[in-house]
């Protein structure tokens, strides 16, 4: 059995008997990245299944061992797969061996019907040339060589019929050298197109009166894929021996570069990781012991299997584990994570105006622009909107919820402090919704958890951002008193990043790595630890003169410290004092994911399209983008009621039920079709910015 290369023209066209083996490449600066997939014909013999296997095993040898394989059973690909053929996949009966071969272009002495079912992994099958192989929920392409006619099933949905428009479009141009007549009938008007139902009877006989309804698509259980089991997989003695490691939620440490690995996610798909260091045999071999699992298992042989090779983890299983580092690995402005060494760093002013010429940029930084734009406030009081003057702006009490409206093109924030009543987070939210209304519904919105708040976020107050958490309020009625003593920690280096969060005022809370505050009744003094940066200490001084007001202040270094800045503290005591590690600064390597979420069948599901782009958001759809840091929610304006109302619990449950146990507060950015803010569009390739936008406004 050998391989034989397949016309780029028959690309995505798949014949039920054979099987496939599909390499992918990707470039990134000067290194290249591959995924092999090798599927499955369900008609295909045992003998070609196994061929299959061994040249991927082959190809991936040769290849450095660096590529995932993945294992692809017809009807039951992969979203990384079904991604590669954007106009769909063909499936046709027979194949090689049978005798049957790709038709040629400009070949028209053909007849087939064609099902096309799905609406975001589309596939076309090739089924019975009879009304008994219609439905009312499909649709169906009957091709005659020189005309194509899509029939729309009337329970068919929106995407379907684009997609069997495109199917039959790639059918016209790669086959028929585009000389081929395209019709569409209605399957609800058929009496509209009286030429075309003559001709489709002419081929297929008398339509029946009635037809059966169409089948659901395959529902994904996303509470059973956030099920996760991680086994070791030893042959030592010439047997296979599995033992379970752990459950969810899963560590990068549980893998030892000594050994094999699978990971099990709740019976729905499988990961084999090879560790560098295994022996050969192991490596090799790791396919075929996940087939002997599976069997082992008893699950299904449709299952999807990922083998993946220590150092050349895909996305998707790191995004299993609660955290991934890559060594070596560069991210941000040329932060690396390394151990045992620390280089000089010159950092780069960050330049504002490229976030709007290069929408990437805005999305790796998080900004939307360099927050120069005018901004309101209001605290939630009584549950009502109360303006928060504008010499308090950038103070946040840890007991209050604050609405902060900032307009550029014009933007909305709800920032719920950690001690808010939960009748005062409700009110924020409410509130938030009148706002939103007030503006046209053009508000981006984000919600913000006290202590995560997202960079733009704190680019707004320049620098000037300070978090109380106990005592205090911003209001005039009802005050609460002051607390005599207070100690702030400084975070950041830039007006874009910076903040000032409350800390208990002890000694023990000081950090020889960071700067600190301490604000008693008379004085304010700055201190200045071993570890801290230039940038770092020149950002303490700004917000100083923010909490201060007035105060006198005083500067000190690790060390240097007056006796009264430690009676303050309560006296002298042990804190942390070694330099933080530039092992800390963890690289999380998390690519950015789209799913298509629905609730349409009565229960959460998410759906994720791969490969995608802007085209891939569809106006009747509410799209989850995670950038791992913060969620986006875009709404389409065609999406149902019931899925705006209820998006943002649908982004709680998909953090809820992430197999990578996430973090319940990680900003959630609302976004509506026509208002995508340069943080949202830069995450795709080539956004057509004149489609749909027409400005935006964020509210906080």
């Amino acid at each position: 059995m050998d391989l034989v290369l397949i016309p780029e023209k028959f690309h995505g066209h798949f014949y039920e008997s054979d099987c496939y083996l599909l390499l992918s490449t990707r470039k990134a600066g000067k290194s290249a990245y591959y995924d092999i997939h090798y599927w499955i014909g369900s008609m295909s013999t045992l003998d070609e299944q196994g061929a299959a296997a061994v040249y991927a095993i082959q190809l991936d040898e040769f290849l450095g061992s660096s590529p995932v394989q993945y294992r692809e059973v017809q009807h039951h690909e992969s979203s990384i797969f079904c991604g590669y053929f954007k106009q769909g996949i063909i499936y046709k009966s027979g194949g090689v061996s049978s005798g049957m071969n790709h038709v040629e272009t400009n070949t028209y002495n053909i007849q087939r019907l064609l099902h096309v079912k799905g609406k975001r992994k589309v596939t076309g099958t090739e089924v019975e040339m009879s009304w008994n192989s219609f439905d009312t929920g499909s649709v169906f392409l009957l091709d005659l060589g020189k005309t194509i006619l899509q029939w729309n099933g009337p329970e068919s949905n929106k995407q379907e019929r684009l997609k069997g428009m495109m199917l039959a479009k790639d059918i016209r141009d790669r086959e028929r050298g585009g000389r081929t007549e395209i019709g569409v009938i209605e399957g609800d008007a058929e009496a509209n197109s009286p030429s075309l139902m003559e001709m489709m009877v002419s081929v297929l006989g008398e339509r029946p009166s009635k037809l059966p309804s169409g089948t659901p698509d395959e529902i994904t259980d996303q509470e059973q894929m956030s099920k996760l089991t991680l086994y070791h997989v030893s042959d030592a003695n010439g047997t296979m021996n599995i033992t379970e490691i752990a459950t969810s939620p899963l560590t990068q440490d549980m893998l030892s570069h000594d050994d094999c690995y699978i990971l099990d996610q709740g019976g729905m798909s499988l990961f084999v990781w090879k560790g560098k260091t295994a022996n050969k045999a192991e490596r090799q071999a790791a396919m075929t012991r996940a087939l002997e699992f599976i069997k082992m298992k008893g699950y299904p042989l449709t299952i999807k299997v990922e083998a993946i090779s220590d150092g050349g983890e895909s996305a998707l299983f790191k995004q299993l584990f609660k955290s991934w580092t890559v060594r070596e690995q560069t991210a941000g402005l040329g932060r690396t994570h390394t151990v045992g060494r620390v280089a000089d760093v010159t950092q780069e002013k960050f330049d504002a105006a490229k976030m709007h010429v290069m929408p990437d940029v805005a999305a790796q930084e998080r900004l939307v622009d360099d927050g120069s734009g005018q901004k309101q406030v209001w605290r939630i009081e009584n549950l009502e909107m109360v303006e928060v003057e504008p010499e308090m702006h950038g103070y946040f009490y840890g007991g209050d919820c604050y609405l902060i409206l900032y307009s550029y093109d014009a933007g909305l924030f709800c920032w719920q402090g950690r001690h808010a009543s939960q009748d005062e987070v409700t009110a924020c939210a409410y509130q938030a919704v009148t706002l939103d209304q007030q503006y046209g519904g053009q508000p981006v919105q984000v919600r913000v958890s006290m202590g995560k708040e997202p960079r733009h976020f704190m680019a707004i107050f320049r620098g000037k951002m300070v978090i109380f958490e106990v005592g205090g309020t911003s209001r005039k009625s009802a005050p609460e008193p002051e607390p005599p003593v207070r100690l702030f920690q400084i975070c950041g280096s830039h007006p874009t990043n910076s903040k000032a969060i409350e800390v208990p005022a002890l000694v023990a809370s000081l950090n020889s790595n960071d700067v600190f505050l301490l604000k008693s009744q008379n004085d304010v003094y700055l201190w200045y630890g071993k570890g801290s940066s230039g940038d770092e200490r020149a950002m303490a001084k700004e917000v100083a003169s923010f909490i201060g007001r007035g105060l006198s202040e005083e500067i000190m270094a690790e060390g240097q410290e007056p006796n009264e800045f430690w009676e303050i503290l309560g006296g002298k005591g042990p804190y942390a004092s070694d330099r933080r590690s530039s092992f800390l600064a963890v690289t999380l390597d998390h690519q950015p994911r789209l799913f298509e979420c629905s609730n349409k069948t009565g229960q959460f599901i998410a759906t994720e399209v791969t490969q995608f782009t802007q085209d891939d958001l569809r106006e009747d759809d509410v799209m989850l983008l995670d950038t791992w840091d913060q969620v986006f929610l875009w709404i389409g304006n065609e999406a149902n009621d019931v899925e705006r109302k209820e998006s943002a619990t649908t982004c709680q449950e998909y953090l809820r039920t992430h197999p990578g146990s996430r973090d319940p507060d990680t900003p959630v950015i609302m976004v509506k079709q026509g208002f995508e803010p340069p943080t949202f569009t830069g995450w795709f390739m080539a956004w057509d910015t004149t489609k749909w936008s027409v400005g935006w406004i964020c509210i906080v």
